[in-house]
């Protein structure tokens, strides 16, 4: 039953995705952008990762996802939904998606070091434990959301910003 609700959300999440970049309405791409947050967290809680799932919860879909939708409608000029016109030119962007991805998982597969530790973690599921593990084995990679989400925030700001800036 995990493996249905688990492909479910996957699913959910992904096409989600994909509606906030391709979306023309931007309201509707930041609504799409909390409902990909919250198919991440059912996926969080597939994996046993409580903490996770509620920190998602909280932090990505409540917080991010209300601060990105009042930034654009404290920002937006003009009709709401001709906000986002220049969405007919995703290909390019898609292109080189799937080529990072493809980078990414030969690396992740041809390298030894990077696949998943041959132990399973035995210590507890506190917040203490998980602030060992990220500030010790997985240092690499919680840098790398740290980057990846002020990416993303920059992003956010460059679209609040530059919303119909033509008319």
């Amino acid at each position: 039953m995990s493996t249905v609700i688990f492909f479910i959300f996957a699913i959910l999440s992904i096409a989600a995705a994909w509606m906030v970049v391709t979306s023309k309405n931007i309201v509707h791409s930041a609504l799409y952008l909390a409902l990909s947050f919250s198919g991440i967290a059912v996926l969080y809680i597939l994996l046993n990762a409580d903490f996770l799932a509620a920190v998602q919860l909280l932090v990505y879909t409540a917080a991010i996802s209300l601060m990105v939708v009042f930034a654009v409608m404290l920002t937006l000029r003009g009709d709401v939904c001709a906000s986002n016109t220049e969405t007919r030119s995703w290909f390019g962007g898609a292109i080189i998606s799937i080529a990072v991805f493809a980078v990414i998982g030969l690396v992740i597969l041809t390298n030894p070091d990077w696949r998943i530790l041959a132990t399973p973690w035995t210590g507890g599921g506190s917040a203490e434990d998980l602030s060992l593990l990220l500030l010790s084995r997985f240092m690499i990679p919680f840098e790398a959301a740290a980057v990846l989400l002020t990416v993303a925030l920059v992003g956010a700001v460059i679209l609040a910003k530059g919303v119909n800036e033509s008319k």
